[in-house]
């Protein structure tokens, strides 16, 4: 698996632009770095590495990081050290990579602050699927989307564009919602019907167009962040 990374090496993909979920890899072998960064990369993750936790410490200081993999055993600075200072400073998720397995170095990981531990020799399937439930978990905890000026409260239902707040509908909020929940993705005028008016809702394309004329409207400098695509439907997408 390692031998293919090399095909890959030379982009770099991203999720949603803006908002990408940004994973960083701190172990001090190669091999193993390049055998995960595969699979993110496969899944569309944006990928940083560390060798060791000084420089993983430096990266995390840097950059919006979603998701840290973390090895224990590192020169310079270990797993522990490193996890220890990133919880007094983050709350960023963090995953122990470990080829020990004793139970005192699984408690020791946990009481320090960490999310999971997975062994090795592992199943980089297994280990994707460990990353995306945590990721779900943590996305279900914010409470706010933002982009440059723009801000919606989640909880109290609240769009603001430059610190004003937006009068919008109800049905635009949920329009609104829908579209930063499914971003990036093209999404028809039928699926719009079904997942925000609901599948009874006995209305036609026509109450779509409508509604998202209005959001647009009330999005101002932001209106563009919808996009028409050309005989499907619309799409939410963050500009660079």
């Amino acid at each position: 698996m390692a031998d293919n990374y090399t095909k890959y090496s030379q982009y770099k993909f991203k999720i949603n632009i803006g908002e990408e979920m940004k994973i960083l890899i701190v172990d001090d072998e190669i091999l193993i770095r390049n055998v995960i960064k595969e699979y993110l990369l496969i899944e569309k993750y944006e990928v940083f590495e560390a060798e060791n936790g000084i420089e993983a410490l430096n990266i995390i200081n840097n950059n919006k990081i979603d998701l840290v993999i973390l090895d224990i055993m590192m020169p310079k600075m270990d797993g522990y050290e490193t996890l220890s200072i990133i919880r007094k400073n983050k709350n960023i998720p963090v995953i122990i990579l470990s080829a020990r397995k004793e139970e005192y170095d699984k408690l020791s990981s946990f009481e320090i602050g960490a999310d999971d531990f997975v062994t090795k020799p592992f199943s980089p399937k297994e280990l994707i699927a460990r990353i995306k439930a945590i990721l779900k978990r943590t996305k279900k905890e914010e409470k706010t989307f933002e982009y440059k000026n723009l801000k919606l409260d989640f909880l109290g239902r609240v769009l603001k564009i430059n610190n004003n707040e937006i009068n919008i509908t109800p049905k635009e909020y949920e329009l609104l919602t829908y579209f930063i929940d499914n971003k990036s993705i093209a999404l028809s005028r039928e699926q719009l019907l079904n997942s925000v008016w609901g599948y009874d809702f006995y209305g036609d394309d026509r109450t779509v167009d409508t509604h998202i004329k209005m959001l647009r409207h009330n999005l101002g400098e932001y209106r563009n962040l919808i996009k028409t695509v050309r005989g499907m439907g619309y799409k939410f997408e963050i500009e660079e």
